[in-house]
């Protein structure tokens, strides 16, 4: 039996955020309040109806039938998630090349990039460089234009579902072409079973591990720019050749002169340019569409959001000390789980040495264990969502490995968020009320969770509501995501988002479980103890 996620005092979680002035302020004193909310004693007593063993036993259970289940689409579903449908290649076919945007400095411009996002600075940056804009914009119609075009013919022809897995693999290899941001815009769709078919959505999971490498020589330039020294001077040994590549960079397995196994992962020339050009056009596409008030997705919020939490990933120094956070808050309660040592004196903003982990992709494993693991990294992020509130927001099969001697070990730290207490809280609130088709409180919980507007008419938004989470309650369980679409339009002018916290969360749909299983999870979640 593992661990208990462990119980947080009040005053714990009010200190974490001390800076926000007035509204932490306000959480306090909720906190401190001496009765719970009726909504939240529901909740809670919830948890009290079933104890560890059912719980264990009910998961056991649905993760049996899931695996068992005649529908080929769960089933391949199922295995797409689980990384099944890779191989053992780390890298895309030889004949795909990600295009770049590099040597952009005029002579007479000595204005530079920000290094966090800043769309304004960007705006300027880029409205002095129109020929560079208008360079990459050639460049993105270049490589996508086939693409479209045939879409556009599978639409007439009424061949969009047929065709559907054969766009998906050249829109693979597409994305992968344009760089960084268009890779990272196509796993998040990899994750949208409401959007693509199981089959579609697999072929889109490859972006996760296979990106061509660059030039092992311009790595180890920058490795010298960055750390100062040529590499040879820095460790005692490095493979010649990445051993793994990604959207951002590529990584090397070395030696210090120390006698330590490490991990070397350096950042991609080119990167800041490519990925701040990329989001100076979408942006202004997204600025263009607010014209549009029909259109009720506010695409500029979503995308400053995003490109906020990617340009953190941008920075090596901050992924290095987000992993020893992260360490250090899965130490006491799950020491099961291990995250690589961080070097930070031969870490830079584009570079970055940690520990040497041995191990296989738990997706991947055929060790007994590995459903001890996968229980393990349930309860990982659940102590992430609804306890410390650093949640590691990129938990794809690459990133959760089976380490010999048994452990979970989690890897990459660039993609990080805060979830504070006011979503901790609105999420175990919005699962209860589901649980109880408390409709008009889940239009609450929405405003709590900042998917609608502050002062928005939630009146016309219920019976909408209502109707479709009816309606997806008699759905299969593979398409069990929320068409949150058909709510949107019922709330007039407010344009809506998903905040990043919660993005990960809103796939998981409740009609995934049984009732009972919901109110077991509900309840377990609410007292933060859940024992799987």
């Amino acid at each position: 039996m593992y661990p208990k996620l462990g119980q947080q005092s009040c005053s714990g979680r009010c200190s974490n955020s001390s800076s926000r002035g007035s509204l932490q302020q306000q959480q306090h004193v909720r906190a401190h309040q001496p009765a719970q909310p009726r909504r939240r004693r529901v909740a809670c007593a919830a948890a009290t109806k079933t104890s560890v063993s059912q719980m264990s036993a009910s998961m056991k259970e649905m993760r049996s039938s899931m695996e068992s289940s005649e529908n080929e689409q769960l089933k391949v579903l199922m295995a797409g998630f689980r990384g099944q449908n890779l191989d053992e290649s780390d890298f895309a076919s030889a004949n795909v090349r990600m295009s770049l945007v590099t040597d952009l400095q005029d002579a007479g411009l000595t204005d530079a990039l920000p290094l966090a996002y800043d769309p304004e600075a960007i705006n300027r940056y880029w409205d002095t460089r129109p020929t560079a804009v208008i360079t990459r914009i050639t460049q993105l119609m270049g490589i996508a234009g086939n693409f479209i075009s045939g879409l556009a013919l599978d639409v007439a022809q009424g061949k969009l579902k047929d065709n559907e897995v054969k766009r998906a693999i050249q829109l693979r290899d597409i994305v992968t072409s344009l760089g960084p941001a268009y890779i990272k815009l196509g796993q998040a769709l990899s994750i949208r079973p409401d959007i693509l078919s199981p089959a579609a959505m697999n072929e889109l999971q490859k972006l996760c591990d296979k990106v061509p490498s660059f030039d092992s020589a311009v790595a180890m330039q920058v490795i010298n720019d960055e750390l100062g020294a040529p590499w040879y001077e820095i460790y005692a040994d490095l493979t010649p050749e990445p051993i793994a590549a990604a959207s951002l960079g590529q990584v090397y397995r070395g030696r210090l002169k120390t006698g330590e196994e490490v991990a070397v992962k350096v950042q991609r020339p080119g990167v800041l340019e490519t990925v701040t050009v990329d989001l100076y056009i979408i942006r202004k596409i997204g600025l263009f569409l607010r014209k549009f008030p029909q259109l009720t997705t506010d695409v500029v919020a979503l995308l400053d959001e995003w490109a906020a939490r990617f340009f953190d990933e941008l920075d090596y120094v901050k992924e290095g000390r987000n992993a020893t956070i992260f360490a250090q808050q899965m130490a006491a309660d799950l020491p099961q789980v291990v995250v690589p040592s961080t070097f930070s004196e031969l870490t830079s903003r584009r570079v970055l040495t940690v520990s040497w982990l041995d191990g296989e992709k738990l997706s991947q494993s055929k060790a007994d264990d590995v459903g001890d693991l996968v229980n393990i990294g349930v309860i990982c992020y659940l102590k992430q969502l609804l306890d410390t509130g650093f949640f590691h927001a990129d938990p794809h099969p690459g990133n959760l490995i089976r380490t010999p001697d048994g452990r979970l070990a989690v890897l990459d730290f660039g993609l990080m968020t805060q979830v504070d207490d006011d979503i901790k809280f609105g999420m175990i609130e919005a699962i209860s009320h589901l649980i109880h088709r408390d409709y008009e409180a889940i239009v609450q919980d929405f405003v709590t969770l900042q998917f609608i507007p502050p002062g928005t008419d939630l009146k016309p938004i219920l019976p909408v509501l209502a109707k479709v989470f009816d309606q997806v309650r008699g759905q299969q369980s593979w398409r069990c995501m929320v068409h949150s679409t058909q709510l949107l339009p019922s709330a007039g002018d407010a344009r809506s988002t998903v905040p990043s916290c919660c993005s990960w969360v809103v796939g998981w749909h409740t009609d995934c479980l049984s009732a009972e299983q919901l109110q077991l999870v509900a309840g377990c979640v609410v007292c933060q103890g859940v024992v799987v």
